[in-house]
C-alpha cells in the first residue's frame, strides 16, 4: 500500500517541482516539410531527373531535418548549461568579441567624460532656452561695433537723387576722361571698389537703364578715396568675433568629469569592468545600447537623488516585508521579500493607499537595494549578485491594484538601472495563479531571465531552498535552522540533510568517547512524525538512558528541538524519526561536543 500511495503523491507533486529553465523543445511536426500539392514540372526538367536521383534528394532533406533538429537540441542544452553558470568577470577570460565590446564601450565613456555629456543632459533645457536670448545680444553687439555699415546703407539711395540727365552708359564710357595718375590702391581697396561699383551699376539698369558719370564718379569716390577709414572699419568687424576666438583658445580646456555608480568610477581600475560588463550582457554586448543604458541610469541616478537618497530616514515600518537574511552555497548575500505581510489591512493601506505613499515605497525599496549593493564585491573574483527568495503565501495577488502598480515601477526601475544584479529568482510557496501566469509570460521572457527564475509551490518550498541555501542559512520559518537572538549553534555550525522516506524509520547517531556534554538540534520539514532520543553505553553491562520520550511530534508543536546529554561513560545517543505518513521528509540535524563540567 505504501507503494501505491508513493506513486499518485509524486505524480501530483510533479506539478510543483521546480522549474529552473523553461525550454522549448522542437517539435518533430514543425521541423518535417509539410506535404503539398505537387507542382507543374516542365517535360525537360522531369526527363533531366530520374526516380533514384528524386529518392537521393528525399533521403538528403531527411538527413537535413535530422541534423538540424540534433543542433537546435544541443544548441538549447548547451544553453540551459550555460545559463546556470556565472560568467566571469576577468578580463582576461572573456571570449575576444566580449573584450572588445569592453574596449570599445571604454572609448565611447571616455570620450563623454571628456565632453562632460554625463552632465550636460540635465543642462539641456535651459540652454535651448537661452539660446534665442544669447543669439540676440550677440547681434546688438556687432550693431553697436559696426556702426558704418549702417551709414552706408542709409546713403545710397540719396546717391540716385543727384544723378543729372540721362546718358548711356556705352558713350558713357567712351568719353569718360582718363584718370588722373595715382597711387596704386591696394588690394582690400580694389575689392571694395569693385563691389560698389557693380552694386550701383546694377540698380541703374535695373530701374531706368542709365546713370551720370558722376553719380558713378561720387560713388567710387565716396568709397575709395579714404581707403585708412574702409580698414579701420574691417578692422573694427574683424574685433569682436577674433576677440572671442582668442578668448576661447585662451580657456585652457576642460578636466574630464568623473562620474561614478555604486561608489564605483566609471572608468578606473578593474571594478570599474565589472560594472560595465553588467551593462554590456544587459543588453547582449550591443555596445551603443550599453552606453545608453549607462547614460540613461546615470542620469536618473542623478534625477532620483540616489545619493542623498542613502542618508533618508524612511522609517522601518517594512523590515518584515523585505529583509536580508545570510548567503547561498556560493556566497550570494540572500534578499527575502514576504508580500503576504501585506494582509495586514494597516500596513497595506500605510504603504499604497495614494500616489505619495506608492512614491515612498518606491524610495524605500530603492533605498534598500542601494544599501545592499554597496555591501557586495566588485573585484573580477568577488560576488556581486544577490539572491532573491520571494515568499507568496498569502499574498495579495493581482486583484489588488495598488500593490500591482507599486510593483510593476520597482521592477521597471530595476530592470532599466540595476543590470544583472541578480544570481537566482527563487519563488517559493506559488499559488496555482502565479504558475499560469508565469506560463503566459514566459514566451516573452529571454531564456536568460528564464534561467534565473525558480518556482516552488507549498509543500517543495524548503527542498527548493536547500537546493541553493544551506539550512543553517535558511530562516526557522521556510524550514531552517536559523534564528534570530543567541543560540546555541551559529551558522559556522554544519548541518545534515536526509531524506525519510514514507513509511520508515531513519537513526541518527553520535558516537561519544569520552566524558562530555553533547548537545544537538534537529527538525522535520513538515514534522507529523514521532521523535525520541536514548544513550546506548558501550559496556555490555552497562543501561539504556531514555533522553527524550517517544512522541508524535506535529508542525504546529515546535519547528526546532534543541537535546542534549552530559555523560562520563563511553557510548552513542541515538536518535529515532518514524515516518509513518505518505511523503516523504526532509531531516535536518547538527551537533557539536563541549565540555564537561559537574
Amino acid at each position: 500500500m505504501a507503494e501505491e500511495t508513493q506513486k499518485p503523491e509524486s505524480s501530483a507533486a510533479a506539478p510543483a517541482e521546480e522549474v529552473t529553465v523553461v525550454v522549448e523543445k522542437p517539435e518533430v511536426t514543425e521541423k518535417e516539410p509539410q506535404p503539398s500539392p505537387p507542382a507543374p514540372v516542365p517535360e525537360s526538367e522531369a526527363t533531366e531527373k530520374p526516380a533514384a536521383a528524386v529518392v537521393v534528394e528525399e533521403e538528403k532533406e531527411e538527413a537535413v531535418v535530422e541534423v538540424d533538429e540534433k543542433a537546435k537540441v544541443e544548441e538549447s542544452k548547451i544553453t540551459e548549461s550555460f545559463s546556470f553558470k556565472e560568467e566571469t568577470n576577468v578580463v582576461g577570460e572573456l571570449p575576444e568579441a566580449q573584450k572588445k565590446a569592453l574596449d570599445e564601450l571604454k572609448q565611447l565613456i571616455q570620450e563623454a567624460l571628456n565632453k562632460h555629456q554625463f552632465t550636460a543632459k540635465q543642462e539641456e533645457k535651459p540652454t535651448a532656452e537661452k539660446k534665442a536670448e544669447v543669439e540676440e545680444e550677440k547681434e546688438k553687439e556687432k550693431e553697436e561695433e559696426n556702426p558704418a555699415a549702417a551709414v552706408e546703407v542709409s546713403e545710397e539711395p540719396k546717391v540716385e537723387t543727384e544723378a543729372p540727365a540721362p546718358v548711356d552708359v556705352k558713350e558713357e564710357e567712351k568719353t569718360l576722361p582718363p584718370p588722373p595718375p595715382a597711387e596704386e590702391p591696394t588690394v582690400e581697396t580694389a575689392a571694395v571698389e569693385t563691389e560698389v561699383i557693380e552694386k550701383v551699376t546694377a540698380v541703374a539698369v535695373d530701374d531706368d537703364g542709365a546713370k551720370t558719370v558722376e553719380a558713378i564718379e561720387e560713388s567710387v569716390v565716396a568709397v575709395a578715396t579714404p581707403p585708412a577709414e574702409t580698414e579701420k572699419e574691417e578692422a573694427a568687424a574683424e574685433a569682436a568675433p577674433q576677440t572671442e576666438e582668442t578668448k576661447e583658445a585662451e580657456v585652457p580646456p576642460q578636466p574630464a568629469e568623473e562620474v561614478s555608480i555604486w561608489g564605483i568610477p566609471l572608468l578606473a581600475d578593474e571594478k570599474s569592468d565589472v560594472i560595465l560588463l553588467k551593462f554590456l550582457r544587459a543588453r547582449d554586448f550591443k555596445v551603443n545600447d550599453a552606453f545608453s543604458m549607462i547614460k540613461n541610469t546615470v542620469g536618473w541616478r542623478k534625477e532620483f537623488g540616489i545619493d542623498s537618497l542613502l542618508d533618508e530616514d524612511l522609517g522601518n515600518e517594512l523590515e518584515k516585508v523585505v529583509f536580508m537574511h545570510g548567503f547561498d552555497k556560493k556566497g550570494h548575500p540572500v534578499c527575502y521579500n514576504v508580500y503576504g505581510e501585506f494582509q495586514n489591512k494597516e500596513l497595506y493601506q500605510n504603504t499604497f493607499a495614494d500616489e505619495e505613499k506608492r512614491t515612498k515605497f518606491l524610495r524605500w525599496r530603492i533605498q534598500f537595494l542601494e544599501k545592499s549593493i554597496r555591501k557586495l564585491d566588485f573585484s573580477p573574483n568577488g560576488i556581486n549578485t544577490i539572491v532573491q527568495v520571494n515568499d507568496l503565501k498569502n499574498s495579495p495577488g493581482p486583484a489588488k491594484k495598488e500593490l500591482r502598480q507599486a510593483t510593476n515601477q520597482a521592477l521597471n526601475l530595476l530592470q532599466d538601472n540595476y543590470p544583472e544584479f541578480v544570481a537566482k529568482q527563487v519563488f517559493i510557496n506559488v499559488p496555482w495563479w502565479y504558475l499560469a501566469f508565469n506560463r503566459m509570460i514566459s514566451p516573452f521572457l529571454t531564456q536568460r531571465t528564464k534561467s534565473k527564475f525558480v518556482c516552488a509551490g507549498p509543500s517543495k518550498s524548503a527542498e527548493t531552498l536547500f537546493r541553493y541555501i544551506s539550512p543553517e542559512q535558511v530562516p526557522v520559518q521556510y524550514g531552517g535552522l536559523s534564528r534570530e537572538g543567541e543560540q546555541e549553534f551559529t551558522v559556522a555550525d554544519a548541518v545534515t540533510e536526509v531524506t525519510i522516506k514514507p513509511a520508515t524509520k531513519h537513526t541518527v547517531e553520535f558516537p561519544i568517547t569520552e566524558k562530555c556534554n553533547l548537545v544537538w538540534e534537529l527538525r522535520v520539514v513538515g514534522w507529523n512524525v514521532t521523535y525520541g532520543a536514548e544513550f546506548v553505553p558501550t559496556a555490555e553491562d552497562g543501561y539504556t538512558v531514555i533522553v527524550s520520550k517517544t512522541r508524535k511530534v506535529s508542525s504546529a508543536d515546535e519547528t526546532v528541538i534543541s537535546d542534549g546529554f552530559k555523560t562520563s561513560e563511553p557510548g552513542k545517543i541515538v536518535l529515532t524519526v518514524d515516518n509513518q505518513t505518505s511523503k516523504k521528509k526532509k531531516l535536518v540535524y547538527r551537533s557539536k561536543t563541549k565540555a564537561y563540567s559537574d
